[in-house]
């Protein structure tokens, strides 16, 4: 058995990247820039006083001080080179939104099945925006790892799941539409003709299928889960494209049959 890997983030296929959220309303100055300062660390690991302050836009010595409080409640941590990263308390108050979601808690057995008649990995994916959000992944168990622990959000249009939620929910639509469509591989939608060409394919045939969208080489097929007819999620399977190419017509009732069962208990 062989482990196969791949960098998401290469020169070849990383042309875009989700750009974290900006607040655009009203709403207490300090908190929003406060916010502003965590989100700079969506895209880096590690910054600087003087990072921060170009990033947003704002003077050194407000940066400093807004760092030094997030500090103070373990929103971030300082390293020995001067350097702040995302704090602990961060990580615990993610792990209890994940632990507490309605949807992965009723999805995980019913993926955890799918993985093992597919064998391939299983994600569970939800919108945000004209974002998709994978809130659980189970590998695959043949051993053929591809995303690991990288892209928990990709833009709606570099993946199946955005396809599938996009086509049965008309405001992920809208948001992708003006988000635009930047590229992200050679396989990515890039323009409205196009998004509108697969959203009615899917709405067709009631499942979406997309080949290298956010990694070469990599395709996934995916189906909405629906709640009075609209997307509120997705379950998909990923994998290299030539064994998801092979398994199209297997997997497809598979996940039909899972995305409805998870409706069901979801709604009850």
């Amino acid at each position: 058995m062989t482990t196969a890997t791949h960098d998401p983030q290469t020169e070849a296929d990383a042309w875009c990247t989700p750009k974290p959220k900006r607040a655009t309303g009203g709403g207490l100055r300090s908190v929003g820039t406060a916010l502003d300062v965590l989100e700079c660390f969506a895209v880096d690991s590690a910054l600087g006083v003087s990072d921060v302050a170009r990033r947003l836009g704002v003077a050194k010595s407000t940066a400093h001080r807004v760092l030094t409080t997030l500090a103070s409640r373990g929103f971030i941590e300082q390293d020995s080179q001067g350097l702040y990263r995302l704090g602990l308390h961060l990580y615990d108050l993610g792990m209890l939104s994940h632990a507490r979601n309605g949807l992965r808690h009723v999805a995980l057995p019913v993926m955890q099945a799918v993985a093992e008649q597919t064998r391939h990995t299983v994600n569970l994916g939800v919108p945000d925006g004209g974002d998709i959000v994978f809130i659980e992944r189970i590998e695959s168990v043949d051993g053929v790892r591809i995303l690991g622990h990288s892209g928990r959000r990709q833009a709606a249009h570099c993946v199946s799941s955005g396809l599938a939620i996009a086509a049965f929910n008309p405001d992920v639509d809208r948001a992708r539409r003006e988000a635009g469509f930047p590229p992200r591989t050679r396989g990515t939608v890039r323009r409205v003709e196009e998004w509108e060409e697969a959203l009615g394919v899917v709405r067709q045939r009631g499942y979406a299928v997309l080949h290298s969208g956010s990694i070469a080489g990599a395709s996934s097929v995916a189906v909405p889960i629906r709640s009075q007819g609209r997307a509120i999620g997705s379950l998909s399977v990923f994998g290299p494209t030539p064994l998801i190419e092979a398994d199209v017509r297997r997997v497809v009732p598979l996940l039909t049959a899972a995305a409805n069962r998870i409706a069901r208990q979801y709604q009850s």
